[in-house]
């Protein structure tokens, strides 16, 4: 018998590259689908950006038009009773908060660790690139990254396990009445 769940959501993991965006989406994905029938989608950068933006670059409008166009596809599914586990870094404090006005049920995730971190991380050498300037307009490098000031949850991937990091996101959305 399938679980119901009381409302729906748009989880928007925020951070650098390498911070763990995806690693604890996924591993929270898993645990969702394991314990509720319910209609869950994940939302990643590698996968938007083959198929839904590939005609866009990395300029700080590119950016902006590769958001407007997830939250567009966020909202379709949330409106549609689907959970979206969504993973951007999305850098800009703006671009964060058009999303947040074009979907129901926003619930920001900073997913934070220290630059060392991702780049101990970095298994395709993006900011080794970046700081060769192979990379233009690498957030992180030689682009901005605006921190949330106010995330629902931050994570600190550098001190906590990735089972953790889930636990506090699972528990968030137990105790706000998502589930």
């Amino acid at each position: 018998m399938s679980k119901i769940p009381k409302k729906w959501f748009v989880l928007w993991l925020t951070w650098l590259s390498g911070a763990g965006k995806s690693t604890v989406a996924d591993n929270l994905y898993n645990r969702l689908t394991d314990e509720w029938f319910t209609h869950i989608e994940r939302l990643d950068w590698d996968i938007v950006r083959e198929n839904l933006t590939k005609d866009l670059g990395f300029t700080k409008e590119d950016r902006k038009t590769n958001l407007e166009r997830v939250a567009f596809v966020a909202k379709l599914l949330s409106r549609n009773w689907v959970w979206v586990i969504s993973t951007f870094i999305s850098p800009y404090e703006t671009e964060r908060a058009m999303v947040k006005n074009h979907v129901s049920n926003y619930i920001e995730v900073f997913v934070n660790a220290t630059l060392e971190t991702c780049e101990d991380r970095d298994v395709k050498w993006l900011y080794k690139k970046a700081r060769e300037g192979i990379i233009p307009n690498f957030t992180g490098i030689s682009d901005p990254y605006e921190a949330p000031a106010n995330p629902h949850i931050e994570l600190k991937t550098w001190e906590e396990s990735i089972d953790e990091s889930v636990k506090r996101v699972y528990d968030y959305l137990v105790n706000n009445g998502y589930f």
